[in-house]
């Protein structure tokens, strides 16, 4: 928890992006996986995180627009919870460590939002995406679960996201801080990926470095030398000589920042020309984003450069053809890179994502594309001074994708389809790095991980 003078400062801060009304943030309760006492990993919700830094289920924080007031909703302390779970800190005092003199127990929530309701107030509360939470909104302010997402405020979600958005410097350095963590995943990985390791023996193993130095994995490890299936959560393969593995994988520290990082990798510690050749493009796409992001630069223009230089590579192979602008303006590209090149990063990997991807990633001056590959893209917008970012672009050969393009004759101006038969166990290619966006340009946060072809050769030569 950082000090409470930060909470105070956020909470009084958001109540100036909102006219009138109370603000209702609830923390996320426990979830059962298969039998009541027998819960999953608690993850508390990060709004809620980011305003009133409790950590722990069973509270709901309130903030009354008009006369200033914040109240936690609670429970105290009970003889059952000190006998499971030890010494606790009393409803009282967990209020005072984040700067609140008001607390209500909260089986009196309801009746005090009723009340507000009741009285015409506005009740501000966020898209909400856990069940538990649909069910407690739609009960206790009569709200049809269907238009539950519909009636969130804006109000709010504009509020959080432009307060959320610019990383204070504490941020910063918890980001950083787990960044350093993603360093040491990484580099196991790549120590570990010989041929006939089974992949969920390398999983299984950064997975526990992300709980050794922080809560755990910023999100389920994607591992595979399957690489052209973008987010592949199986890990049953045993690792295969001239294969790529791909390694996408973060960690959450103490206070739930994320890390988000990708490293490809040759499967035995060295890439063929055929690999290298492909991933080399892909570096310099990476590498062109790190120096064009800066203050006043729409990222949408960043992901299209990449794009163009992942074009141009590919046509200079002979795989694609014709003009690279104009195959990436016709959307051609997105055989081979059919996603987005980064979204926002903080304390959710996709910082916000929750609140809803247009209202984080685009505004009024940038709309989303509808074109495949980019109407993926999940951050466009403008960039500030402040905004923590990922780089990531990738080159995939996708048979299936594949395939279906050449029966439609899509885009034969641009692509070479009868080169590709060569490709097609290839596999993809992904190099993510996480950027904190400065006053002049950006800063690569974390210690250096390998990501040249000599840097990465040379890692997998070590011992684990």
């Amino acid at each position: 928890m950082f000090a409470k003078e930060t909470y105070i400062q956020r909470r009084r801060t958001l109540t100036t992006k909102l006219c009138t009304g109370i603000i209702f943030i609830p923390a996320n309760n426990e979830m059962s996986f298969n039998y009541p006492a027998n819960t999953y990993s608690f993850r508390q919700d990060s709004t809620f995180l980011y305003y009133f830094g409790i950590d722990n289920p069973g509270y709901a924080g309130v903030i009354d627009v008009d006369s200033g007031d914040n109240i936690l909703f609670g429970n105290e302390v009970t003889m059952d919870d000190i006998i499971w779970s030890g010494e606790l800190p009393s409803l009282t005092d967990t209020a005072a460590s984040i700067g609140i003199s008001k607390t209500i127990p909260m089986s009196d929530l309801v009746e005090y939002l009723q009340k507000a309701q009741s009285s015409g107030r506005k009740i501000h509360y966020l898209p909400p995406y856990r069940d538990d939470h649909k069910i407690f909104l739609n009960q206790t302010l009569a709200i049809p679960f269907a238009e539950l997402k519909t009636n969130a405020s804006e109000e709010l979600i504009k509020g959080v996201v432009a307060m959320r958005s610019i990383k204070e410097a504490q941020e910063v350095e918890e980001i950083e801080r787990i960044t350093d963590v993603a360093y040491l995943m990484h580099t196991t990985s790549m120590r570990m990926a010989h041929p006939g390791r089974i992949e969920q023996e390398i999983a299984g193993t950064i997975e526990g470095i992300a709980i050794a130095h922080g809560r755990s994995v910023s999100f389920p490890v994607i591992l595979s030398q399957n690489g052209q299936i973008l987010h592949n959560h199986g890990h049953n393969n045993p690792l295969e000589s001239g294969r790529l593995l791909v390694t996408d994988a973060g960690a959450e520290s103490a206070m739930r920042y994320c890390s988000d990082i990708t490293r490809t990798v040759p499967v035995g510690g060295k890439f063929s020309q055929q690999q290298k050749e492909i991933y080399e493009i892909a570096l310099r796409a990476n590498l062109e984003v790190i120096k064009s992001v800066k203050p006043g630069v729409f990222y949408k223009d960043i992901h299209l450069s990449a794009c163009e230089i992942i074009a141009t590579g590919l046509t200079d192979l002979g795989l694609m053809k014709g003009n690279p602008k104009e195959a990436v303006a016709a959307g051609a590209h997105a055989l081979f890179m059919p996603h987005g090149l980064g979204h926002m990063l903080g304390l959710d990997v996709h910082d916000m994502e929750n609140l809803g991807e247009n209202y984080v990633g685009y505004d009024h001056t940038v709309q989303r594309s509808s074109q495949f590959g980019l109407a993926f893209l999940r951050l466009a917008r403008k960039l500030e001074t402040g905004f923590v970012l990922t780089d990531e672009p990738g080159i995939y050969f996708i048979p299936a994708l594949i395939d279906l393009w050449k029966s439609e004759g899509k885009h034969t101006d641009f692509i070479n389809y009868n080169k590709l038969e060569a490709y097609r166990t290839f596999g993809g290619i992904r190099i993510e790095d996480d950027l904190l966006v400065t006053e002049v340009g950006c800063k690569v946060l974390g210690k250096p991980i390998p990501k040249t072809v000599t840097e990465i050769e040379t890692e997998m030569q070590k011992s684990v």
